[in-house]
């Protein structure tokens, strides 16, 4: 078994954010297992791929180009990416967590019947003593994810099958160059000798993407608020701040499932990961679930009237009182002393 793949996503010749986040973490991965990292990159009119991907420390680029394989469609993309695991065996394949990563995950690894862990939100190498077979496993891949509602996080191995195979969440990893002047080997395939005429038989007429209203991950501030902030009208005033500072507003689970604010502006385990700039908590326990999804924002403002909240442990600024106290006099103070 050899490398590490990353199957990259792409969007009018652009490499989606998670696809980079992968290949971020699978640089990482690879040099600690010491092998190369490899990306797959399956559709049309792929000259700029490389220039994308390289700097991230891919050591070869598969290319998959032919105007059939775009956009997206099921059957070709699978059928590429079994037959090429099957030629090149990699110890391990990772992808995003996405609609696109959800579908084709579980058949490629079916199709190997090597297994799939769905929805990591962290990756590790480490070792395995299986006691009752009196085996221990080395370099193993740690796919950990929550479950049972992100009240626990499972850690999954596959000690016997190959490849190891995860989908990520968006925005869980860093995405962070490696050289920008780092080169790799670029492999072109005929794509003919990998799918077949059945794999065709659908086909994309139109698409219609209409963009996110939110821009969360983006943001460099966030305001975000939990049920402590007590009711959808209390909600506003987190936009007015937000209005006034140039942020996103952002919520916990409890938050969403109260209906105090949309999901997607839900923060967490079981939503959105940020690393903003500035992050105001506002109302917000601090579950480990909702910590896990910004804790490594670089400066966190607590707003809350328990001075005893968890989410006080990781704050570097607490403010404590009510969302009512507290954000109208933010907003004044700010008004007053910008320009």
């Amino acid at each position: 078994m050899n490398n590490l793949f990353v199957y990259c996503e792409i969007e009018d010749g652009i490499v989606a954010d998670v696809s980079l986040e992968l290949l971020t973490k699978g640089r990482s991965l690879a040099t600690t297992l010491g092998c190369k990292l490899e990306a797959v990159a399956i559709g049309h009119e792929l000259g700029g791929i490389g220039a994308q991907v390289f700097p991230y420390g891919v050591d070869v680029l598969h290319l998959f180009d032919d105007a059939r394989l775009y956009p997206y469609t099921t059957l070709p993309h699978t059928a590429v990416l079994i037959k090429l695991f099957r030629e090149e065996k990699p110890q391990i394949a990772l992808m995003g967590a996405t609609s696109i990563g959800r579908d084709l995950g579980p058949r490629v690894s079916s199709a190997l019947f090597s297994g799939l862990t769905a929805d990591c939100t962290s990756l590790k190498i480490g070792n395995h003593e299986e006691k009752r077979e009196n085996k221990t496993y080395t370099d193993l891949l740690y796919q950990i994810r929550p479950a049972f509602g992100g009240n626990i996080v499972a850690t999954i191995i596959n000690p016997e099958c190959r490849p190891q195979m995860a989908t990520v969440r968006e925005g869980v990893m860093k995405k962070e160059i490696l050289d920008a002047n780092y080169t790799g080997e670029t492999k072109t395939y005929d794509v003919n000798l990998y799918v077949s005429a059945t794999d065709f038989a659908v086909s994309v007429i139109d698409r219609q993407m209409e963009k996110s209203k939110t821009n969360i991950k983006g943001a460099s501030i966030i305001v975000a608020g939990g049920y402590g902030v007590g009711s959808k009208e209390n909600f506003r005033l987190l936009h007015d701040l937000a209005a006034v500072i140039g942020a996103e507003v952002g919520g916990s689970r409890a938050a969403v499932d109260a209906g105090f604010t949309e999901h997607e502006r839900q923060i967490g385990q079981t939503g959105i990961t940020v690393r903003p700039k500035l992050y105001i908590a506002c109302g917000i326990s601090g579950q480990i679930q909702h910590m896990a999804g910004m804790q490594e924002s670089f400066i966190i403002i607590s707003v809350n009237n328990d001075p005893m909240a968890p989410i006080n442990t990781i704050a570097d600024y607490v403010i404590t009182g009510t969302v009512e106290e507290v954000l109208p006099k933010m907003i004044r103070y700010y008004k007053k002393n910008t320009k």
